[in-house]
């Protein structure tokens, strides 16, 4: 007797037929590639916490770029870990400082066979950590900090970013933005808004990859994990002052909120699989504990499944390879 209920698992029977009626795929193009570069080093650095990562030369991080231009990697997301800080993140203002120079490096390396995307955000660059500029109370000055971002802003364009990357979350942060842009002549610089990141136990990783200096957190200016409308509203706000692709942030614990982003949200949405979702899984795979190509592609697959049209991914070179494969 045939069973018609059973269609599904006819369509589970091989590879060949389950890769035919995938519902979702994963392309090399969807990926983007978190690079760090650090002022001041003759080696590449590895990142304890994030085996297989590390903060990056001149001359690695055009190596980096170069390989993913052939692999196919959708775009590269620069951070800069300068040798100096001050309580305003100066550095970041620089045309010859650290960022500014490897958005300048890579985009001469690899033109605009691959997207470059700048980090605009002074948590790098402030001797205090906090992605912005203190008050007398040490509180973050919200007003203050729009004026740097603007000239952060225009500083990555010059330099030959494709994408700017606000991810300070900063109030108006956007519409300041994309002002000093279009008065600098950078029309078409795009920029990718951080609409909705969230205050997260998950970024641990990430402050040893750029050094960070902060003590205490950023609750005060990053979502709050229980807040889901939120979101909604944050990402309403930055596509009304100019945003032309938004990002959910963190990936992993947030996919309901990465569903509700890509539902209602009429531009480009990106999502980030931060360092702490590559720690873990590096780490339950070095133990044994995990098959780490099926953990990977499928924790990846997932964030593609629940919305995201690209993702930022610490694997994104090596996922692209075993796209390639397949």
């Amino acid at each position: 007797m045939s069973f018609p209920n059973h269609r599904p698992r006819r369509l589970r029977t091989n590879p060949a037929m389950r890769r035919l009626t995938a519902e979702y795929r994963l392309a090399p193009a969807d990926l983007i590639l978190p690079a760090f570069i650090r002022e001041g080093i003759s080696e590449p650095v590895p990142i304890t916490s994030m085996p297989g990562v590390v903060q990056h030369t001149t001359e690695s991080l055009k190596r980096a770029a170069a390989e993913a231009v052939r692999l196919g990697v959708g775009g590269i997301m620069l951070f800069g870990v300068p040798a100096v800080r001050d309580a305003r993140g100066t550095a970041s203002l620089d045309p010859d400082g650290v960022l500014n120079k490897a958005i300048r490096d890579v985009r001469a390396e690899v033109g605009d066979d691959l997207v470059i995307m700048g980090d605009v955000c002074l948590d790098e660059f402030t001797d205090h950590g906090h992605c912005g500029v203190l008050d007398a109370d040490g509180y973050v000055d919200n007003d203050a900090t729009l004026e740097i971002y603007g000239q952060m802003a225009v500083a990555q364009a010059d330099a030959g970013a494709h994408v700017l990357g606000p991810s300070g979350m900063m109030d108006g942060q956007i519409a300041v933005i994309r002002q000093a842009l279009e008065e600098s002549g950078h029309k078409n610089t795009v920029i990718l808004a951080y609409a909705a990141k969230y205050a997260s136990a998950f970024y641990g990783p990430f402050r040893e990859a750029v050094d960070s200096q902060l003590k205490g957190d950023r609750r005060t200016y990053q979502m709050d994990a229980a807040n889901r409308r939120e979101a909604i509203l944050e990402v309403e706000l930055d596509l009304e002052e100019g945003a032309d692709m938004v990002m959910v942030k963190p990936a992993m614990s947030y996919l309901d909120i990465l569903a509700d982003v890509a539902a209602m949200s009429p531009v480009p949405v990106s999502a980030y699989q931060i360092s702490g979702e590559y720690a873990m899984i590096e780490a339950a795979a070095a133990n044994g504990w995990i098959d780490r190509r099926g953990a990977v592609m499928e924790s990846v697959l997932g964030i593609k499944r629940a919305g995201a049209d690209t993702v930022l991914t610490y694997w994104a070179s090596e996922l692209a390879g075993w796209l390639k494969e397949s």
